[in-house]
């Protein structure tokens, strides 16, 4: 259960980050650029923890399917973006291929 908690950390650090990539206007903006080295440190570090006990397809489906859901969810709030069907269909694959990872296949972790 830790090492879910620690990739949980690692997805939101990734979200952040991600987000302040944005905000930087391409490394020109000094406080969204050092959040932005930041968190993508903290989210690899954070990623390399869990790759010790969660097989590491396992968990770069879930540190991505997460990611993508989040940071389309900042999308939408923060910068007003709106996905259009073919985004959200996109979206509920993934959703879907990490649900048989996790339920389904060989290697999860249960």
């Amino acid at each position: 259960m830790k090492n879910w908690v620690i990739l949980l950390v690692a997805i939101l650090a990734e979200t952040v980050a991600t987000s302040a990539l944005k905000a930087s206007e391409g490394f020109t903006r000094l406080g969204p650029s050092a959040l932005t080295v930041v968190g993508y440190a903290l989210a690899f570090y954070c990623l390399s923890l869990t790759l010790r006990s969660i097989p590491i397809g396992v968990a770069y489906a879930v540190w991505s399917a997460v990611g993508i859901i989040l940071i389309t969810l900042v999308g939408v709030v923060v910068y007003k973006q709106v996905p259009d069907a073919m985004t959200l269909l996109g979206l509920a694959l993934i959703i879907a291929g990490v649900l048989v990872l996790n339920l389904l296949g060989k290697t999860s972790v249960h």
